[in-house]
């Protein structure tokens, strides 16, 4: 909720970076510890619930493993593909649901509810957005782990001579390889993070831009032209863009209907 009050306050500062306020992720951090606590917890008693039912399910599996009724397995693995899926929904609602109070301050039902029906609304682009975007993380953090997987290898194996007094003699050099590569995914994992948190606020706010405004200079958007033309491609529904091919048709009917001159005859004699 940090994170995605201070991406929101950038955003909705209609005049960037002047608008912007100063020090927003220590702007935020206060208002969410000091206005929003209940609603941490409140979403995180919903998360930590349908959790333990899931961990029960798994207890009951355990202990039904020798049982030969075919009908109760049936049915308790169908309770936990159905309880696994239930997890993963409230994951995504209550993550939204941070995000519209951070941008709103609302509690946490009218958040979830708003956030859940202006997702709805824009399904199309939540389903690409939500898959390019974790293709891009995907491959940051493969790039990451591979460099640093592969400076590890020549570190470690002696191949470098610029190494080979500082790298320590090993006989089986592949476990600290390893080691090094899944600690980088965790951190690469950890700061990967904040883009996708930063590009999910971003996302809810240009929706919210586009129902909220229309682009005229009544009702400008808020959103940059770099991010206007990433994610708005479509300008036939642009109201202001609209009016100006409507003068132009204007003014192309204007010039046909002007009377055209006409040739004199001359007299036959």
């Amino acid at each position: 909720m940090t994170l995605a009050g201070a991406f929101a306050s950038h955003y909705w500062a209609f005049n960037k970076p002047d608008d912007v306020p100063a020090f927003p992720v220590f702007s935020s951090l206060g208002r969410s510890l000091r206005y929003h606590t209940g609603t941490l917890a409140f979403g995180s008693l919903i998360l930590s619930i349908v959790q333990i039912i899931r961990v029960l399910l798994e207890y009951l599996d355990h202990k039904l493993k020798g049982a030969h009724n075919k009908c109760t397995k049936f049915l308790l693995c169908c309770l936990k593909c159905c309880f696994w899926c239930l997890e993963k929904c409230v994951k995504f609602i209550n993550r939204n649901a941070y995000i519209m109070t951070a941008i709103y301050g609302n509690n946490f039902c009218t958040s979830a509810k708003n956030a859940f029906f202006l997702l709805l609304r824009n399904m199309i682009r939540v389903a690409v957005l939500d898959k390019v975007t974790d293709f891009l993380l995907f491959l940051g953090k493969l790039l990451i782990v591979g460099l640093v997987g592969i400076f590890a290898f020549f570190f470690f194996s002696g191949r470098v001579k610029a190494f080979e007094d500082t790298a320590p003699h090993l006989h089986y050099y592949w476990v600290p390889i390893l080691t090094v590569a899944v600690g980088s995914y965790l951190i690469a994992h950890g700061f990967f993070s904040v883009y996708a948190m930063c590009v999910d606020t971003l996302f809810l706010c240009f929706c919210e831009d586009l129902e909220r405004n229309d682009g005229s200079a009544e009702r400008p958007y808020y959103m940059s032209s770099v991010l206007r033309e990433i994610l708005l491609k479509d300008k036939a529904g642009d109201p202001s863009s609209a009016r100006q091919q409507d003068d132009e048709d204007d003014d192309k009917d204007v010039v046909l209907k002007q009377p055209q001159p006409q040739e004199e005859e001359e007299d036959e004699v």
